[in-house]
């Protein structure tokens, strides 16, 4: 039987633009993929807008490269400004900035859960955005199925009171403009905590008695699961939400962890670099650190298939995100799969809205949230932090005191990205590798290990320049 050549394009239940091809063949009588490439069918020209700008302003421009996690990038932003002016927010503006981040990391779990993975399992209601469904097979009892149903449409709410919970001191969201070097520009009155507790409270119940629940439920009755879907196996984390001012602790430590088991070593920053052989970049922007990258497109390219660029931590791929955070926080003891992805997110939801109650006990009422921020004539600095979907770094270079240059490496890049150097392929490209497949016309098991690492496309292709199809630059 001849390797069967299949493309999900575009993945949908996925922010942003994404295409998978993957090869599919029979080994050892299973019907399985054996090669995959996950290819980023826009470029982001986000770096190339930076340029030149007050650095203040990166805070706001880089909050618009996702909808989804607007403040972790304006977070990574802010903490990029505060190494780069040598200053610290003070407690209120920690804490603000904690609980509005908080705010979109509880969003986009039970987003993820519901609304873009759940799909792959049951069936929906006879009637859009449900149909036309995948022919999928039914595990699931009506009785269940129905119940699952109604925590979608329950989910949707409780996605509202996160976005709403947030905009009481993010002023809204998406996008909010709070976010600042130095800390945060509102004040919190005692009316405004308790609305955010109101919500928060609502939001605890739920993820609590529905979504963890759920979960357990749905990897309860798709054990295979736990077997599919592991990839290299590698883990990493950057570490997010300050305990401290000084940012030297946080409620998720950063760490990175080799083939899926511990120990838990430490990060260092300084060996990560990005590899652009199989992405429409000059080769004169490959294998180099974040804060000496370029962003320099050639499409067409030979070999290449991507806009996105390949981020390695000491020459090895490695995948983040919710699972990565939790094992190398030491609170989820299971493998790298599938159904671990799931399982870890939901308790991560959990660890997350019970501190979030906590800072709220701490928080200090009409207090001020910023700290003097100061631009430097130059400097370098980099923000490093945590998106729902895994580790965030915002590289800042400031020469006379405008951005001289500015790159970011996305969760998304690290965990969907291509080949590299050393031709090894991405996370989610080795991840695909080896799942069987029933039907090569309806490949649901691949979307299932797709979904469950949360691709995010608007965090890693964002911009294209009309009629320029040789070039973006």
């Amino acid at each position: 039987m001849p390797i069967i050549t299949a493309s999900i394009d575009p993945v949908t239940r996925i922010e942003g633009h994404l295409k998978i091809d993957i090869e599919i063949d029979t080994v050892q009588g299973v019907q399985q993929v054996v090669e995959a490439r996950a290819i980023g069918t826009l470029f982001r020209g986000f770096e190339k807008i930076l340029g030149g700008r007050d650095p203040r302003d990166a805070t706001i421009i880089t909050s618009r490269i996702c909808g989804v996690c607007p403040t972790s990038h304006a977070f990574c932003a802010s903490l990029a400004l505060d190494q780069v002016c040598g200053i610290q927010p003070n407690t209120a503006g920690r804490l603000l900035r904690n609980l509005v981040h908080g705010a979109c990391f509880l969003e986009s779990h039970l987003l993820h859960f519901y609304l873009l993975s759940l799909p792959d399992y049951i069936d929906g209601p006879n009637m859009a955005p449900w149909m036309p469904g995948l022919a999928i097979e039914k595990r699931l009892d009506p009785a269940t199925s129905a119940l699952l149903q109604s925590h979608y449409v329950e989910a949707i709410t409780m996605r509202r009171l996160c976005h709403e919970m947030g905009a009481i001191w993010g002023g809204k969201l998406p996008h909010t403009p709070a976010f600042i070097g130095g800390g945060f520009t509102a004040l919190a009155s005692a009316e405004q905590i308790a609305d955010f507790r109101a919500r928060l409270t609502q939001i605890r119940n739920f993820v609590f008695e529905t979504y963890l629940p759920d979960v357990e439920r749905l990897a309860g009755l798709y054990l295979e699961y736990f077997s599919i879907g592991r990839g290299h196996g590698n883990l990493m984390s950057f570490g997010v939400y300050e305990q401290d001012n000084a940012g030297q602790v946080r409620l998720f430590e950063p760490g990175h962890i080799e083939n899926g088991e511990g120990p838990v070593a430490s990060v260092n920053s300084a060996v990560i670099q990005e590899h652009i052989d199989y992405s429409w970049y000059t080769d004169s922007a490959s294998a180099r650190h974040p804060a000496d990258g370029e962003t320099e497109g050639q499409y067409p390219k030979p070999g290449a298939y991507t806009w996105l660029k390949a981020p390695r931590y000491q020459d090895l791929p490695y995948e983040c995100g919710p699972l990565a955070r939790m094992k190398v926080h030491g609170t989820y003891s299971g493998g790298v799969s599938v159904m671990d992805r799931h399982l870890a997110r939901a308790r991560e939801a959990e660890i997350l809205v019970d501190a979030m109650l906590a800072w709220l006990d701490e928080l200090p009422e009409e207090t001020s949230a910023y700290t003097p921020c100061t631009i430097p004539q130059t400097g370098q600095s980099a923000g490093m932090t945590e998106a729902p979907r895994g580790a965030l770094g915002h590289w800042l270079s400031v020469d006379q005191q405008k951005i001289a240059r500015y790159q970011v490496i996305t969760p998304t890049c690290w965990t969907v990205s291509p080949r590299d150097t050393m031709n090894q392929r991405g996370p989610l490209e080795e991840a695909l590798v080896g799942t069987p497949i029933a039907d090569a016309a309806m490949p649901v098991e691949a979307l299932r290990v797709i979904h469950s690492v949360d691709p995010c496309l608007d965090c890693a292709t964002h911009v294209v320049e009309p009629g320029t199809l040789t070039s973006a630059s």
